[in-house]
Formats: C-alpha cells, sequence, structure tokens
C-alpha cells in the first residue's frame, strides 16, 4: 500500500509553530510513508534528579512523533487528538536531545495506531517504548 504523503516535515514544523509556539525547538527531520522522526533539542529543564532526561520530556517527544506522522498522512488535521499512551521506560535516559522515531501500524477512519522508539544522550541510548493511539477527526 502506497501512500502519498499530504505534507512535508517543513510544512508540519510550520503547523507546529502556529498552534504550539516553540514547543521547546521541536524538529522535524525526516516523515516518509509509515514513519516519522523528531528531535526535541536538550533543555536543562528536562532533567530529572540524577541527570536523566525526565517521563514528561519523553511522552511530550513521543506523542509530537504520533502528531507529525498522522498530519503527514492526511494533512492538517489540528483536531487529531491522543486517545491513548503507553510509555515503556526501558533505560535511564542520559542527558542529551530526544529522538523520536514514529512507525504507523494502522491508519483507520477514525483511529490511527502507531509505535515510537525513544533514544537519549551522546550513544543514542534506547531510553523507551511507546505505543499509541490518535482519535481522528470525522471526515
Amino acid at each position: 500500500m502506497t501512500t502519498e504523503l499530504k505534507l512535508t516535515a517543513a510544512q508540519i514544523e510550520a503547523i507546529f509553530q502556529q498552534h504550539f509556539g516553540n514547543g521547546g525547538g521541536l524538529r522535524i527531520e525526516e516523515v516518509r510513508e509509515g514513519y516519522a522522526r523528531l528531535r526535541l533539542p536538550f533543555h536543562t529543564w528536562m532533567l530529572r534528579p540524577g541527570n536523566v532526561v525526565s517521563g514528561p520530556a519523553l511522552f511530550t517527544a513521543a506523542d509530537a512523533a504520533m502528531y507529525a506522522l498522522v498530519m503527514a498522512h492526511l494533512g492538517p488535521v489540528v483536531m487529531a487528538v491522543t486517545a491513548n499512551m503507553t510509555l515503556h521506560f526501558l533505560a535511564a535516559a542520559p542527558a542529551g536531545d530526544v529522538v523520536a522515531e514514529c512507525k504507523l501500524l494502522r491508519m483507520g477512519s477514525r483511529l490511527a495506531v502507531m509505535e515510537v522508539s525513544l533514544f537519549t544522550g551522546p550513544d543514542r541510548t534506547f531510553a523507551a517504548h511507546v505505543t499509541g493511539t490518535y482519535a481522528l477527526p470525522r471526515k
């Protein structure tokens, strides 16, 4: 199944800017069929005690990656919303940028199901695995 993408990475970043401001400097690095990768640049607010990236920062990157992937496939559906999200911590997330690699598992008419791998730090530590579902607006 080949699907023509509706938005580019740059167009999605512009939508993020319009609706969420700077968003911590989120950068959409790549979108292609069934895949999106974004980077949340490191800021000290992301740290928790122990010099590791906090759960809320990881959640932010994962959620934004899923949102970007939905928009890449469907266009500027700003009313698509997170319906479910489960984050499994796999390792302490060393300080550094958070890279979220999102894969589309299923795109239905009402729901999009995805998984995200989160990497942090200079050695690209696989810090967390996320599964999530987005509820899509009615056409």
